[in-house]
Protein backbone atom coordinates (compact mmCIF):
# COMPACT_ATOMS: atom_id res chain seq x y z
CA UNK A 1 0.00 0.00 0.00
CA UNK A 2 1.35 3.16 -1.12
CA UNK A 3 2.21 6.07 1.48
CA UNK A 4 -0.11 9.49 1.58
CA UNK A 5 1.39 12.03 0.04
CA UNK A 6 3.30 14.69 2.75
CA UNK A 7 0.54 17.63 3.40
CA UNK A 8 1.97 20.97 2.21
CA UNK A 9 2.96 23.34 5.62
CA UNK A 10 2.04 27.22 5.35
CA UNK A 11 6.12 27.25 5.22
CA UNK A 12 5.92 25.52 2.32
CA UNK A 13 2.84 27.30 0.26
CA UNK A 14 4.78 30.83 1.39
CA UNK A 15 8.04 29.52 0.04
CA UNK A 16 6.17 28.84 -3.42
CA UNK A 17 4.27 32.03 -3.44
CA UNK A 18 7.24 34.11 -2.80
CA UNK A 19 9.48 32.21 -5.84
CA UNK A 20 5.40 32.75 -7.98
CA UNK A 21 5.66 36.66 -6.86
CA UNK A 22 9.70 36.97 -7.28
CA UNK A 23 9.11 35.24 -10.99
CA UNK A 24 6.65 37.78 -11.88
CA UNK A 25 8.21 40.75 -10.53
CA UNK A 26 11.28 39.58 -12.45
CA UNK A 27 8.96 39.11 -15.88
CA UNK A 28 7.40 42.53 -15.22
CA UNK A 29 10.70 44.34 -14.88
CA UNK A 30 12.02 42.75 -17.89
CA UNK A 31 8.75 43.40 -19.86
CA UNK A 32 8.61 47.09 -18.91
CA UNK A 33 12.52 47.48 -19.71
CA UNK A 34 12.19 45.89 -23.62
CA UNK A 35 8.76 47.61 -23.95
CA UNK A 36 8.95 51.42 -22.78
CA UNK A 37 11.43 53.45 -24.97
CA UNK A 38 11.28 56.80 -22.33
CA UNK A 39 13.73 55.76 -19.66
CA UNK A 40 11.59 58.03 -17.49
CA UNK A 41 8.07 56.27 -17.42
CA UNK A 42 10.27 52.61 -17.39
CA UNK A 43 11.92 54.02 -14.04
CA UNK A 44 8.50 54.96 -12.45
CA UNK A 45 6.97 51.90 -13.52
CA UNK A 46 9.65 49.59 -11.92
CA UNK A 47 9.60 51.99 -9.05
CA UNK A 48 5.48 51.46 -8.55
CA UNK A 49 5.80 47.46 -9.16
CA UNK A 50 8.45 47.46 -6.23
CA UNK A 51 7.01 49.91 -3.95
CA UNK A 52 3.17 48.43 -4.31
CA UNK A 53 3.68 44.86 -5.87
CA UNK A 54 0.05 43.68 -6.59
CA UNK A 55 -1.09 47.50 -6.97
CA UNK A 56 1.61 48.20 -9.76
CA UNK A 57 1.57 44.31 -11.17
CA UNK A 58 -2.42 44.99 -12.26
CA UNK A 59 -1.98 48.88 -12.61
CA UNK A 60 0.37 48.36 -15.07
CA UNK A 61 -1.27 45.70 -16.41
CA UNK A 62 -4.30 47.76 -17.44
CA UNK A 63 -2.62 50.37 -18.45
CA UNK A 64 0.94 50.28 -18.62
CA UNK A 65 1.59 50.15 -22.62
CA UNK A 66 -0.73 52.30 -24.73
CA UNK A 67 -2.50 49.53 -26.56
CA UNK A 68 -5.05 51.19 -28.88
CA UNK A 69 -6.65 47.93 -29.72
CA UNK A 70 -5.92 45.66 -32.95
CA UNK A 71 -8.91 46.26 -34.30
CA UNK A 72 -9.60 49.91 -34.00
CA UNK A 73 -6.09 50.49 -35.29
CA UNK A 74 -7.00 48.37 -38.75
CA UNK A 75 -10.21 49.98 -39.24
CA UNK A 76 -7.94 53.57 -38.82
CA UNK A 77 -5.32 52.31 -41.43
CA UNK A 78 -8.14 50.90 -43.72
CA UNK A 79 -10.05 54.57 -43.34
CA UNK A 80 -7.00 56.23 -43.83
CA UNK A 81 -5.89 53.87 -46.89
CA UNK A 82 -9.95 54.72 -48.17
CA UNK A 83 -9.47 58.48 -47.98
CA UNK A 84 -5.94 58.28 -49.21
CA UNK A 85 -6.79 56.72 -52.44
CA UNK A 86 -9.74 58.71 -53.08
CA UNK A 87 -7.86 62.07 -52.65
CA UNK A 88 -5.02 60.50 -55.20
CA UNK A 89 -8.02 59.52 -57.81
CA UNK A 90 -9.23 63.09 -57.63
CA UNK A 91 -5.60 64.87 -57.28
CA UNK A 92 -5.85 66.24 -54.36
CA UNK A 93 -2.28 66.29 -52.43
CA UNK A 94 -2.36 66.21 -48.85
CA UNK A 95 1.95 65.92 -48.45
CA UNK A 96 2.30 69.03 -49.93
CA UNK A 97 4.01 72.80 -49.30
CA UNK A 98 7.52 72.28 -47.68
CA UNK A 99 8.39 75.28 -49.78
CA UNK A 100 5.90 77.78 -48.12
CA UNK A 101 7.78 78.11 -45.38
CA UNK A 102 11.25 79.39 -44.43
CA UNK A 103 14.03 77.32 -44.65
CA UNK A 104 15.12 76.80 -40.76
CA UNK A 105 11.61 75.81 -40.58
CA UNK A 106 11.28 73.32 -43.27
CA UNK A 107 13.22 70.51 -41.07
CA UNK A 108 10.71 71.06 -38.36
CA UNK A 109 7.95 70.55 -40.47
CA UNK A 110 9.06 68.17 -42.22
CA UNK A 111 8.34 65.57 -38.63
CA UNK A 112 4.55 66.52 -38.87
CA UNK A 113 4.36 65.54 -43.02
CA UNK A 114 6.51 62.28 -42.26
CA UNK A 115 4.16 61.90 -39.02
CA UNK A 116 0.91 62.34 -40.22
CA UNK A 117 0.63 62.75 -43.93
CA UNK A 118 -0.26 66.29 -43.90
CA UNK A 119 1.66 68.73 -45.15
CA UNK A 120 1.89 72.97 -44.96
CA UNK A 121 -1.30 75.01 -46.91
CA UNK A 122 -1.71 78.73 -47.02
CA UNK A 123 -4.57 80.84 -47.99
CA UNK A 124 -6.24 81.01 -44.87
CA UNK A 125 -8.44 83.49 -43.41
CA UNK A 126 -7.58 83.35 -39.37
CA UNK A 127 -9.42 84.21 -36.62
CA UNK A 128 -8.44 84.29 -32.93
CA UNK A 129 -11.29 83.74 -30.76
CA UNK A 130 -10.63 84.73 -27.28
CA UNK A 131 -14.00 84.72 -25.25
CA UNK A 132 -16.42 81.36 -24.62
CA UNK A 133 -18.98 84.36 -25.88
CA UNK A 134 -17.71 84.85 -29.03
CA UNK A 135 -16.67 81.31 -29.70
CA UNK A 136 -20.37 80.25 -29.20
CA UNK A 137 -21.57 83.08 -31.60
CA UNK A 138 -19.74 82.33 -34.53
CA UNK A 139 -19.98 78.76 -34.27
CA UNK A 140 -24.06 79.23 -34.09
CA UNK A 141 -23.63 81.28 -37.06
CA UNK A 142 -21.87 78.72 -39.40
CA UNK A 143 -23.76 75.49 -38.25
CA UNK A 144 -26.96 77.84 -38.87
CA UNK A 145 -25.28 78.75 -42.65
CA UNK A 146 -24.45 75.30 -43.34
CA UNK A 147 -25.42 73.46 -46.24
CA UNK A 148 -24.13 70.57 -46.34
CA UNK A 149 -22.13 68.85 -43.89
CA UNK A 150 -20.92 69.70 -39.97
CA UNK A 151 -18.34 67.52 -38.75
CA UNK A 152 -17.82 67.66 -34.83
CA UNK A 153 -15.25 66.24 -32.43
CA UNK A 154 -14.70 66.81 -29.06
CA UNK A 155 -13.46 65.81 -25.72
CA UNK A 156 -16.43 67.09 -23.22
CA UNK A 157 -19.69 67.89 -24.66
CA UNK A 158 -21.23 69.12 -21.14
CA UNK A 159 -24.98 70.31 -22.17
CA UNK A 160 -25.48 73.34 -19.82
CA UNK A 161 -25.68 77.19 -20.59
CA UNK A 162 -24.76 78.48 -24.12
CA UNK A 163 -23.93 74.89 -25.18
CA UNK A 164 -27.47 74.02 -25.38
CA UNK A 165 -27.89 76.86 -27.97
CA UNK A 166 -25.28 74.77 -30.09
CA UNK A 167 -27.02 71.97 -29.81
CA UNK A 168 -30.33 73.50 -30.81
CA UNK A 169 -28.58 74.96 -34.11
CA UNK A 170 -27.36 71.50 -34.79
CA UNK A 171 -29.91 69.71 -34.33
CA UNK A 172 -32.42 72.86 -36.26
CA UNK A 173 -29.45 71.69 -39.23
CA UNK A 174 -30.11 68.22 -39.70
CA UNK A 175 -33.71 68.88 -39.40
CA UNK A 176 -33.09 70.67 -42.39
CA UNK A 177 -31.17 68.01 -44.08
CA UNK A 178 -27.47 69.00 -43.23
CA UNK A 179 -25.52 65.60 -42.53
CA UNK A 180 -24.12 66.14 -39.06
CA UNK A 181 -21.80 63.89 -37.03
CA UNK A 182 -20.60 64.85 -33.90
CA UNK A 183 -18.32 61.89 -32.51
CA UNK A 184 -17.29 62.50 -28.41
CA UNK A 185 -15.02 60.72 -26.13
CA UNK A 186 -16.50 58.02 -23.74
CA UNK A 187 -15.18 58.99 -20.94
CA UNK A 188 -14.66 63.03 -21.02
CA UNK A 189 -18.29 62.79 -21.50
CA UNK A 190 -19.65 60.24 -19.89
CA UNK A 191 -22.74 61.96 -18.39
CA UNK A 192 -23.90 63.14 -21.44
CA UNK A 193 -24.36 59.76 -23.28
CA UNK A 194 -26.45 59.44 -20.04
CA UNK A 195 -28.57 62.42 -20.63
CA UNK A 196 -31.57 63.20 -21.96
CA UNK A 197 -30.03 65.80 -24.60
CA UNK A 198 -28.07 62.99 -25.86
CA UNK A 199 -31.48 61.34 -26.98
CA UNK A 200 -32.75 64.32 -28.14
CA UNK A 201 -29.65 64.61 -30.81
CA UNK A 202 -29.80 61.02 -32.08
CA UNK A 203 -33.83 61.40 -32.61
CA UNK A 204 -33.88 64.41 -34.91
CA UNK A 205 -31.61 63.23 -36.99
CA UNK A 206 -27.63 63.69 -35.45
CA UNK A 207 -25.66 61.12 -35.86
CA UNK A 208 -23.81 61.09 -32.25
CA UNK A 209 -20.30 58.60 -32.34
CA UNK A 210 -19.27 57.18 -28.59
CA UNK A 211 -15.11 57.37 -29.39
CA UNK A 212 -13.15 54.87 -27.69
CA UNK A 213 -15.66 53.15 -24.98
CA UNK A 214 -14.62 51.80 -22.09
CA UNK A 215 -15.40 48.23 -20.25
CA UNK A 216 -13.75 45.39 -17.92
CA UNK A 217 -14.07 43.09 -21.24
CA UNK A 218 -12.30 45.95 -23.52
CA UNK A 219 -9.54 46.48 -20.84
CA UNK A 220 -7.87 42.78 -21.60
CA UNK A 221 -7.30 44.42 -25.19
CA UNK A 222 -6.41 48.21 -25.24
CA UNK A 223 -6.12 50.57 -22.29
CA UNK A 224 -8.70 52.29 -21.20
CA UNK A 225 -7.10 55.76 -20.37
CA UNK A 226 -6.54 56.42 -23.66
CA UNK A 227 -8.81 59.49 -24.86
CA UNK A 228 -9.77 61.11 -27.70
CA UNK A 229 -8.68 64.61 -26.57
CA UNK A 230 -9.28 66.52 -29.83
CA UNK A 231 -11.58 69.54 -30.47
CA UNK A 232 -12.71 70.33 -34.13
CA UNK A 233 -15.00 71.56 -35.88
CA UNK A 234 -15.73 71.47 -39.58
CA UNK A 235 -18.74 72.55 -41.52
CA UNK A 236 -19.01 72.66 -45.52
CA UNK A 237 -15.45 71.50 -45.30
CA UNK A 238 -14.26 75.24 -45.87
CA UNK A 239 -14.73 76.20 -42.16
CA UNK A 240 -12.72 74.87 -39.54
CA UNK A 241 -12.27 75.20 -35.86
CA UNK A 242 -9.73 73.84 -33.46
CA UNK A 243 -8.27 74.44 -30.07
CA UNK A 244 -7.91 73.90 -26.18
CA UNK A 245 -11.99 74.95 -26.22
CA UNK A 246 -14.31 71.60 -25.20
CA UNK A 247 -17.86 72.07 -25.99
CA UNK A 248 -18.89 73.61 -22.46
CA UNK A 249 -19.99 76.61 -21.14
CA UNK A 250 -17.81 77.91 -18.34
CA UNK A 251 -19.78 79.91 -16.15
CA UNK A 252 -21.60 76.19 -15.37
CA UNK A 253 -18.38 73.47 -15.80
CA UNK A 254 -16.31 71.95 -12.66
CA UNK A 255 -17.50 74.95 -10.72
CA UNK A 256 -17.17 73.07 -7.40
CA UNK A 257 -13.28 72.76 -7.63
CA UNK A 258 -12.71 75.98 -6.82
CA UNK A 259 -10.03 76.76 -9.59
CA UNK A 260 -12.12 79.47 -11.16
CA UNK A 261 -13.46 79.55 -14.30
CA UNK A 262 -11.63 77.63 -17.58
CA UNK A 263 -10.06 80.16 -19.74
CA UNK A 264 -9.73 79.08 -23.34
CA UNK A 265 -9.02 79.51 -27.04
CA UNK A 266 -10.17 78.69 -30.46
CA UNK A 267 -8.82 79.64 -33.96
CA UNK A 268 -11.46 79.63 -36.88
CA UNK A 269 -9.91 79.03 -40.38
CA UNK A 270 -11.51 79.77 -43.62
CA UNK A 271 -10.16 78.79 -47.10
CA UNK A 272 -11.64 78.66 -50.71
CA UNK A 273 -8.78 76.51 -51.36
CA UNK A 274 -9.18 72.58 -52.51
CA UNK A 275 -6.82 71.43 -49.94
CA UNK A 276 -6.64 73.11 -47.02
CA UNK A 277 -6.39 72.89 -42.97
CA UNK A 278 -10.31 72.88 -42.97
CA UNK A 279 -10.22 69.56 -45.74
CA UNK A 280 -7.62 68.19 -43.22
CA UNK A 281 -9.97 68.43 -40.01
CA UNK A 282 -12.53 66.65 -42.10
CA UNK A 283 -10.32 63.96 -43.30
CA UNK A 284 -9.51 63.60 -39.61
CA UNK A 285 -12.56 63.97 -38.10
CA UNK A 286 -13.85 61.01 -40.72
CA UNK A 287 -10.87 58.59 -39.86
CA UNK A 288 -11.75 58.84 -36.42
CA UNK A 289 -15.63 58.30 -36.78
CA UNK A 290 -14.92 55.20 -39.31
CA UNK A 291 -12.42 53.40 -36.85
CA UNK A 292 -14.67 52.88 -33.92
CA UNK A 293 -16.96 50.54 -35.94
CA UNK A 294 -17.28 48.15 -38.78
CA UNK A 295 -20.54 49.70 -39.64
CA UNK A 296 -18.95 53.23 -39.83
CA UNK A 297 -15.81 51.54 -41.81
CA UNK A 298 -17.87 50.09 -44.38
CA UNK A 299 -20.59 53.50 -44.50
CA UNK A 300 -17.07 55.33 -45.43
CA UNK A 301 -16.23 52.69 -48.44
CA UNK A 302 -19.19 52.89 -49.86
CA UNK A 303 -18.87 56.53 -50.20
CA UNK A 304 -15.71 56.57 -51.47
CA UNK A 305 -16.20 53.83 -53.90
CA UNK A 306 -19.11 56.13 -55.72
CA UNK A 307 -17.31 59.49 -54.80
CA UNK A 308 -16.48 61.18 -58.06
CA UNK A 309 -16.27 64.82 -57.27
CA UNK A 310 -13.46 66.42 -54.84
CA UNK A 311 -14.19 66.65 -51.46
CA UNK A 312 -16.04 69.54 -51.58
CA UNK A 313 -19.79 69.18 -53.24
CA UNK A 314 -20.19 72.39 -54.19
CA UNK A 315 -16.79 74.74 -53.97
CA UNK A 316 -17.64 77.40 -52.05
CA UNK A 317 -17.15 81.30 -53.54
CA UNK A 318 -15.39 84.18 -52.15
CA UNK A 319 -18.39 86.10 -51.64
CA UNK A 320 -20.09 83.11 -49.95
CA UNK A 321 -16.66 83.10 -47.84
CA UNK A 322 -16.96 86.61 -47.11
CA UNK A 323 -20.28 86.48 -46.38
CA UNK A 324 -19.68 83.84 -43.04
CA UNK A 325 -16.44 85.94 -42.02
CA UNK A 326 -17.27 88.32 -39.48
CA UNK A 327 -14.77 90.88 -38.77
CA UNK A 328 -14.56 93.10 -35.36
CA UNK A 329 -13.28 96.15 -37.00
CA UNK A 330 -13.69 97.68 -33.49
CA UNK A 331 -11.73 94.85 -31.37
CA UNK A 332 -14.50 95.36 -28.59
CA UNK A 333 -13.03 94.16 -24.91
CA UNK A 334 -14.78 91.38 -23.83
CA UNK A 335 -14.71 89.48 -20.77
CA UNK A 336 -13.69 85.85 -20.83
CA UNK A 337 -13.21 85.00 -17.06
CA UNK A 338 -14.09 86.86 -13.67
CA UNK A 339 -10.76 87.12 -11.54
CA UNK A 340 -10.37 87.54 -8.20
CA UNK A 341 -9.12 90.87 -8.15
CA UNK A 342 -10.99 92.11 -11.74
CA UNK A 343 -12.14 90.60 -14.94
CA UNK A 344 -8.88 89.61 -17.51
CA UNK A 345 -9.71 91.30 -21.03
CA UNK A 346 -8.46 90.10 -23.99
CA UNK A 347 -9.37 92.36 -26.90
CA UNK A 348 -11.53 90.39 -29.82
CA UNK A 349 -8.77 89.76 -32.70
CA UNK A 350 -9.57 90.60 -36.24
CA UNK A 351 -9.37 88.03 -39.47
CA UNK A 352 -6.05 87.44 -40.80
CA UNK A 353 -5.67 86.65 -44.45
CA UNK A 354 -3.57 84.33 -46.46
CA UNK A 355 -2.60 82.41 -43.17
CA UNK A 356 0.23 79.77 -43.90
CA UNK A 357 -0.42 76.52 -41.12
CA UNK A 358 -0.01 73.00 -40.73
CA UNK A 359 -2.27 70.59 -39.08
CA UNK A 360 -0.31 68.16 -36.94
CA UNK A 361 -3.05 65.23 -35.26
CA UNK A 362 -1.30 62.77 -33.14
CA UNK A 363 -2.13 59.64 -31.37
CA UNK A 364 -0.25 56.32 -30.05
CA UNK A 365 1.13 53.87 -32.14
CA UNK A 366 -0.18 56.17 -35.21
CA UNK A 367 1.78 58.98 -35.65
CA UNK A 368 5.07 57.72 -33.91
CA UNK A 369 5.26 60.71 -31.35
CA UNK A 370 5.00 63.44 -33.84
CA UNK A 371 4.40 66.24 -31.31
CA UNK A 372 6.75 65.72 -28.40
CA UNK A 373 9.52 65.34 -31.50
CA UNK A 374 8.19 68.73 -33.37
CA UNK A 375 7.87 70.60 -29.53
CA UNK A 376 11.84 69.78 -28.91
CA UNK A 377 13.05 70.15 -32.25
CA UNK A 378 11.70 73.78 -32.61
CA UNK A 379 12.55 74.70 -28.79
CA UNK A 380 16.17 73.71 -29.73
CA UNK A 381 16.27 75.78 -32.68
CA UNK A 382 14.64 79.04 -31.30
CA UNK A 383 16.65 82.35 -31.06
CA UNK A 384 14.71 84.95 -29.65
CA UNK A 385 12.15 83.28 -27.54
CA UNK A 386 9.95 81.13 -26.05
CA UNK A 387 6.75 81.65 -24.33
CA UNK A 388 4.14 78.80 -23.32
CA UNK A 389 1.07 78.76 -22.15
CA UNK A 390 -0.10 75.06 -20.69
CA UNK A 391 -2.77 73.88 -17.93
CA UNK A 392 -0.53 70.83 -17.00
CA UNK A 393 3.22 71.40 -16.93
CA UNK A 394 4.72 67.96 -15.97
CA UNK A 395 7.60 67.65 -18.87
CA UNK A 396 10.31 65.17 -18.83
CA UNK A 397 13.89 65.46 -18.34
CA UNK A 398 14.53 66.08 -22.24
CA UNK A 399 11.91 68.65 -22.64
CA UNK A 400 12.89 70.11 -19.45
CA UNK A 401 16.60 70.13 -20.46
CA UNK A 402 15.24 71.86 -23.79
CA UNK A 403 13.87 74.86 -21.96
CA UNK A 404 16.88 74.98 -19.43
CA UNK A 405 19.43 75.22 -22.26
CA UNK A 406 17.37 77.73 -24.01
CA UNK A 407 17.07 79.97 -20.90
CA UNK A 408 20.57 79.21 -20.79
CA UNK A 409 21.53 80.68 -24.10
CA UNK A 410 20.14 83.97 -23.40
CA UNK A 411 16.84 83.40 -24.50
CA UNK A 412 13.33 84.74 -23.08
CA UNK A 413 11.75 81.61 -21.80
CA UNK A 414 8.42 82.20 -20.08
CA UNK A 415 6.06 79.73 -18.66
CA UNK A 416 2.47 80.49 -18.30
CA UNK A 417 0.37 78.06 -16.17
CA UNK A 418 -2.22 78.37 -13.88
CA UNK A 419 -1.66 79.39 -9.98
CA UNK A 420 -4.00 76.58 -9.01
CA UNK A 421 -5.00 73.23 -11.40
CA UNK A 422 -7.77 70.40 -10.87
CA UNK A 423 -5.50 67.72 -10.47
CA UNK A 424 -3.44 67.47 -6.81
CA UNK A 425 -0.79 65.58 -8.64
CA UNK A 426 -0.21 67.45 -11.42
CA UNK A 427 -0.06 70.27 -9.09
CA UNK A 428 2.60 69.01 -7.35
CA UNK A 429 4.87 66.85 -10.14
CA UNK A 430 4.70 70.55 -11.87
CA UNK A 431 5.61 72.23 -8.70
CA UNK A 432 9.19 69.86 -8.55
CA UNK A 433 10.63 71.41 -11.96
CA UNK A 434 10.12 75.20 -10.48
CA UNK A 435 13.54 75.20 -8.72
CA UNK A 436 15.76 74.05 -11.59
CA UNK A 437 13.94 76.33 -14.38
CA UNK A 438 13.92 79.09 -12.31
CA UNK A 439 17.96 78.76 -11.42
CA UNK A 440 18.18 78.91 -15.73
CA UNK A 441 16.11 81.95 -15.84
CA UNK A 442 13.17 80.65 -16.90
CA UNK A 443 10.21 83.04 -16.18
CA UNK A 444 7.45 81.46 -14.30
CA UNK A 445 4.08 83.40 -14.36
CA UNK A 446 1.41 81.83 -12.59
CA UNK A 447 -2.00 82.88 -13.88
CA UNK A 448 -4.36 84.10 -10.70
CA UNK A 449 -7.95 84.73 -13.04
CA UNK A 450 -9.13 81.03 -13.08
CA UNK A 451 -8.03 77.37 -14.88
CA UNK A 452 -6.11 78.97 -17.66
CA UNK A 453 -6.73 76.00 -20.11
CA UNK A 454 -4.89 77.62 -22.96
CA UNK A 455 -2.33 75.69 -24.81
CA UNK A 456 -0.32 77.84 -26.93
CA UNK A 457 3.63 77.74 -27.85
CA UNK A 458 5.06 80.65 -29.53
CA UNK A 459 8.66 81.17 -31.05
CA UNK A 460 10.40 84.18 -31.82
CA UNK A 461 7.88 86.19 -33.82
CA UNK A 462 6.66 83.73 -36.73
CA UNK A 463 6.01 80.27 -35.40
CA UNK A 464 3.21 79.16 -33.29
CA UNK A 465 2.18 75.63 -32.23
CA UNK A 466 -1.81 76.13 -30.83
CA UNK A 467 -4.39 73.61 -30.05
CA UNK A 468 -5.13 70.95 -27.55
CA UNK A 469 -1.50 69.30 -26.28
CA UNK A 470 -0.43 70.09 -22.93
CA UNK A 471 2.69 70.12 -21.95
CA UNK A 472 2.64 66.50 -20.10
CA UNK A 473 3.68 62.80 -21.12
CA UNK A 474 -0.07 61.97 -21.06
CA UNK A 475 -0.48 64.56 -24.13
CA UNK A 476 2.20 63.33 -26.05
CA UNK A 477 2.46 59.57 -25.77
CA UNK A 478 -1.33 58.37 -24.88
CA UNK A 479 -4.00 60.91 -25.50
CA UNK A 480 -5.28 61.59 -29.66
CA UNK A 481 -4.57 65.25 -29.72
CA UNK A 482 -4.71 68.02 -32.91
CA UNK A 483 -1.89 71.21 -33.30
CA UNK A 484 -1.88 73.77 -35.25
CA UNK A 485 1.80 74.71 -36.67
CA UNK A 486 1.29 78.23 -37.83
CA UNK A 487 4.06 80.33 -40.12
CA UNK A 488 2.25 83.46 -40.67
CA UNK A 489 3.48 86.20 -38.19
CA UNK A 490 0.58 88.49 -38.16
CA UNK A 491 -1.47 85.21 -36.59
CA UNK A 492 1.55 84.32 -34.51
CA UNK A 493 1.41 88.00 -32.84
CA UNK A 494 -2.06 87.57 -32.36
CA UNK A 495 -1.14 84.48 -30.13
CA UNK A 496 1.74 86.20 -28.77
CA UNK A 497 -0.73 89.35 -27.61
CA UNK A 498 -2.68 87.12 -25.76
CA UNK A 499 -0.48 85.70 -23.87
CA UNK A 500 0.64 88.97 -23.12
CA UNK A 501 -2.50 90.01 -21.61
CA UNK A 502 -2.80 86.71 -19.42
CA UNK A 503 1.02 88.10 -18.56
CA UNK A 504 -0.79 91.08 -16.93
CA UNK A 505 -2.84 88.37 -15.03
CA UNK A 506 -0.07 86.67 -13.22
CA UNK A 507 1.88 86.34 -10.05
CA UNK A 508 5.65 86.06 -10.96
CA UNK A 509 7.57 83.30 -9.04
CA UNK A 510 10.93 84.61 -8.04
CA UNK A 511 13.72 82.41 -7.02
CA UNK A 512 14.59 83.28 -3.80
CA UNK A 513 10.59 82.95 -2.79
CA UNK A 514 10.97 79.40 -4.13
CA UNK A 515 13.91 78.33 -1.89
CA UNK A 516 12.24 79.41 1.27
CA UNK A 517 9.86 76.78 0.80
CA UNK A 518 10.12 73.79 3.48
CA UNK A 519 12.32 70.87 2.90
CA UNK A 520 9.33 68.71 3.38
CA UNK A 521 6.89 70.72 0.76
CA UNK A 522 9.92 70.34 -1.81
CA UNK A 523 10.41 66.10 -0.57
CA UNK A 524 6.57 65.82 -1.71
CA UNK A 525 7.01 67.18 -5.08
CA UNK A 526 9.89 65.41 -5.82
CA UNK A 527 8.21 62.38 -4.73
CA UNK A 528 5.17 62.98 -7.06
CA UNK A 529 7.89 64.12 -9.59
CA UNK A 530 8.75 60.57 -9.70
CA UNK A 531 5.32 59.87 -11.09
CA UNK A 532 5.01 62.42 -14.03
CA UNK A 533 5.60 60.46 -16.52
CA UNK A 534 2.78 58.64 -15.96
CA UNK A 535 0.56 61.58 -15.19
Amino acid sequence: MAEPLTSWTWSDVAGYGWLLHMSMMVLMTLRIVSVQRNTGVAIAWVAILYVLPLVGLFAYILVGEPMIGSRYRKRMEAAQLLIDDMAKRERLVFDQGQNLVAPHYQGVSHIGIRGTGFGIFSGHQMQLLTSPEVIFERLIDDINSAERTILMEFYIVYPKGLVLAVLDALMAAAGRGVECHLLVDSVGSFNFFNSACHRKLTDSGVVVHQSLPVGLFKTLFKRADLRNHRKIVVIDEFIGYTGSFNLVDPKFFKQDKDVGQWIDVMIRSVSHESISIATAMAKVVVTDISAESNDNLNALQKRVSSYTRKLYVMHPTINDINRRVRVLSDAKMTQIAPAPTGAVLVPSMPVVDNVTAQLIPSAPHLTSHVIYNTLVSIIHRANKRIQITTPYFVPDEALCGALVSAAKRGLEVTLIIPEKVDSFLVQHASQAYYQELLEAGVTIALFKAGLLHTKTVVIDDDYCLFGTVNIDMRSFYLNMEVSLAIYTKEMVQQIADCQDIYLQNCRFLGLEEWRQRSAAKDLFDNVIRLMSPLL
